[in-house]
């Protein structure tokens, strides 16, 4: 791997991601795109992978008027990754498509994202749902307080997205699904 093209990649999703932090949490977003680059890493995804893991949601968080950066300095390939693993992006005011909008029209482009995608989206949303989990643990159903959909909400999106890894026989749908499944045990046992 080509530690110049990584970097460089670690650098503008830092700049890009620069002052957020985790929902609910005083960590550095920038923390999240790192950890989703080293399991695409574990998972034996390629370099343009892992430099799209690093932007995945650079785009979605910082604004299309990143598209052109990363074109020109890391090729269409991961330009096309990170945008298979967006969501929706801000308009003119900053606002987004709604909650539910965004994630339905999500899922169902994933289910024909391809391989590329997969492993980079895949990878996010392990990431995202080991945090819920060790969060489920130490702080309880607060935890679903942090997001937009709340409790049943968010679990209806990660057992929809467990299914469509699973379907896709993604590098990631054995763990995911796992995961979820303890999700939804912890949070129904508190309930």
């Amino acid at each position: 791997m080509s530690s110049s093209r990584y970097s460089n990649a670690l650098a503008l999703a830092a700049r890009a991601h620069e002052g957020q932090v985790r929902k609910g949490t005083s960590i550095p977003y920038v923390t999240h795109p790192v950890a989703v680059a080293a399991l695409v890493a574990q998972y034996g995804g390629d370099e343009d992978q892992q430099i799209a893991a690093l932007l995945h949601d650079v785009l979605e968080d910082g604004g299309e008027h990143y598209a052109s950066e990363i074109a020109a300095e890391f090729g269409p390939r991961v330009l096309a990754i990170v945008r298979g693993c967006t969501d929706g992006t801000p308009d003119a005011t900053g606002e987004k498509a709604p909650w539910q909008q965004r994630k339905e029209a999500y899922l169902a482009h994933l289910a024909s994202a391809g391989e590329d995608v997969w492993m980079v989206s895949g990878c996010d949303k392990l990431s995202n749902a080991r945090a819920i989990l060790e969060d489920l643990n130490s702080i309880g159903l607060a935890v679903f307080d942090r997001f937009t959909a709340k409790k049943e909400g968010t679990l209806w999106y990660y057992r929809s997205l467990s299914q469509v890894f699973t379907d896709a026989e993604a590098p990631v749908c054995e763990e995911l699904t796992s995961l979820v499944a303890q999700i939804e045990e912890l949070a129904t046992a508190a309930a």
